[in-house]
């Protein structure tokens, strides 16, 4: 999906919601079954009941990765229910020296050598620059860096000062020299919604993934107040109050409800 298609999405469904698929087999719903097909079974469900909802749908790997080589083959049949209507995020987080990187690149991006094509993928930026141009090269693909996230820990690293900057300021900076608001968006935390109007004078035209609203108590109107451009601009993230906002055999209809919820929140805070 390129940025024009994806503002369409936007602007038709009058929502900028991505629904965060950090399935859980100890969370779901007991009746499916706490096991492999359970978890294809909840996925599918909840992808069918939020599809009206949302424009993005992010797969956190590490889900699925810790199932060893049935969560690969999990995470590959999930991504098989969602529709080309829909962004897809592998939210893996890898940056490394180049060739590794590559390797990263073929293994999210080219469905021909792992069976896998998601539209973007997360990435760290803290080995450099030319960590992560693996990843721009690949047409039609995101990537997503991380510049301010919203837990607690970014004050550790991302939020000191280095040469007169704060460190995720740097990375704002540098990333937006190499990737363009065609394929590279960035990943800042909706808890830091004060900071968005600082954010966007590094980039004002990029797509910003914003997690933590919802479960971690970031406010929805404040990160569009500060953060949305002529575009939208943002991707909003909601994990936990979708995916488990029911936990009996009408969970889906809960998880409906909840990123109706959402969009109808999102569509007041939208100019379009």
């Amino acid at each position: 999906m390129n940025r024009q298609q994806l503002i369409e999405q936007i602007r038709l469904k009058k929502s900028y919601l991505c629904v965060g698929l950090d399935t859980d087999a100890e969370k779901i719903p007991a009746h499916l079954g706490r096991n492999a097909k359970g978890i294809l079974d909840f996925n599918k469900a909840i992808i069918e009941a939020t599809l009206p909802y949302c424009v993005s749908y992010k797969i956190n790997t590490a889900f699925y990765e810790a199932m060893g080589a049935r969560g690969w083959e999990l995470m590959q049949q999930t991504l098989e229910f969602i529709p080309s209507t829909h962004l897809v995020i592998a939210d893996a987080k890898r940056g490394d020296i180049g060739n590794t990187t590559g390797m990263y690149a073929k293994a999210f991006f080219d469905k021909s050598s792992s069976g896998l094509s998601f539209d973007a993928i997360t990435a760290a930026p803290y080995m450099g620059k030319d960590s992560l141009e693996p990843f721009f090269a690949f047409e039609n693909k995101w990537v997503i860096v991380l510049a301010l996230t919203s837990n607690a820990g970014s004050a550790d690293f991302e939020q000191q000062t280095t040469g007169g900057k704060k460190l995720y300021e740097l990375v704002l900076q540098e990333f937006t020299k190499i990737g363009t608001p065609e394929n590279l968006m960035f990943v800042v935390g909706a808890t830091k919604a004060e900071l968005f109007t600082e954010i966007r004078k590094y980039a004002p035209e990029h797509f910003l993934l914003v997690p933590g609203v919802g479960a971690q108590g970031g406010d929805l109107e404040k990160v569009a107040q500060y953060g949305m451009n002529s575009d939208v601009g943002l991707l909003v993230n909601a994990s936990r109050s979708i995916l488990y906002a029911g936990s009996g055999t009408d969970f889906a209809t809960h998880a409906a409800n909840e990123a109706k919820t959402l969009q109808q929140q999102m569509e007041k805070t939208l100019n379009l």
